[in-house]
């Protein structure tokens, strides 16, 4: 009955830096003295509920043979419940502290990630602009059509602006668009398979992850080659992780180059979306291909809601 007193002498006089000596005048009187009043209380109270009360004598024997052995044990309770009440208090402030870096931890991971995914859509639309530029000289209706097709892409860009991660389907629809503006340019040079295992096509992914993935393997694997080249993307479920391919049929890193050999801006946004999005569980490697080409791998956890809000 007590002990919500105590607590609320704890946040009167709390053992702060300056004011520490204060409540311990406070805090030492008033541990004996409370620990005193228990005792009597409690020797009263059980002395009425006797089948036979005790005289004056027999009480006041009994009060003084409680306070000989119990009033230690009463005053270090009062210290008890103070501690506890100071722990409580510690373990909340933690758990405030806890979760306001959580929160702007999260918040600092979304606007880097905003950050990236700004990056690249600027990027993407200048080239798509050099490509209808090029196109201009050489067949107006070709243009036009890669004209309309932008018109798709950019559209979907606003339609999943402040999307961080989308679905499988969505992100191969936004990439077939996208072929659809480079085999305008490349004709029959530019070969393209597409291969998902079942079930993979409502996972979630980072938003416009695949594009600047293809867009390298266009730029260095099929570009430069008057045959042209064959690009490969495939999608594979494995356990909880999700594995994306992206290779291509071209000369790919020169020898004993490392995977970070001329990563432009694709590249290095990619890898820093996905060490910003899931941390250490995940992978993502270049590397040649055991015939020919490189090949640029990813594994991510495999979800169906998106880990970061929106």
């Amino acid at each position: 009955m007590l002990t919500p007193g105590v607590l609320w002498l704890r946040r009167r006089y709390r053992f702060e830096r300056k004011k520490w000596p204060k409540s311990l005048l406070v805090h030492i009187p008033t541990s004996l003295a409370i620990a005193g009043m228990q005792l009597f209380l409690a020797e009263s109270i059980w002395n009425m509920v006797r089948e036979e009360p005790l005289s004056i004598y027999e009480t006041f024997r009994s009060i003084e043979f409680s306070f000989a052995f119990n009033f230690q044990t009463n005053t270090l309770a009062y210290w008890v419940i103070l501690g506890f009440g100071y722990t409580l208090e510690y373990y909340r402030q933690f758990r405030d502290r806890e979760l306001r870096a959580s929160q702007l931890q999260a918040q600092l991971m979304k606007a880097n990630l905003q950050a990236l995914k700004m990056q690249l859509q600027p990027h993407f639309l200048f080239n798509t602009l050099n490509s209808i530029s090029s196109l201009m000289h050489k067949n107006v209706q070709d243009a036009d059509k890669v004209v309309a097709r932008l018109g798709d892409l950019l559209r979907y860009s606003l339609e999943t602006e402040g999307m961080q991660e989308v679905s499988l389907r969505d992100e191969l629809d936004f990439l077939r668009r996208y072929l659809e503006i480079e085999k305008i340019r490349y004709g029959n040079r530019l070969n393209v398979s597409i291969s998902t295992s079942n079930g993979v096509l409502q996972a979630k992914v980072p938003n416009l992850i695949l594009q600047p993935l293809v867009e390298n393997a266009i730029r260095y694997g099929v570009g430069p080659r008057s045959a042209g080249g064959k690009i490969e993307i495939i999608a594979e479920r494995n356990d909880d992780m999700l594995d994306l391919v992206v290779r291509d049929d071209g000369p790919g890193l020169p020898q004993g180059a490392s995977g970070h050999f001329s990563e432009g801006v694709g590249l290095h946004n990619t890898r820093s979306r996905l060490e910003q999005l899931y941390g250490e569980n995940h992978e993502f490697r270049l590397e040649n291909s055991n015939g020919r080409g490189l090949e640029v791998q990813m594994r991510i956890p495999y979800h169906e809601e998106s880990v970061v809000e929106e």
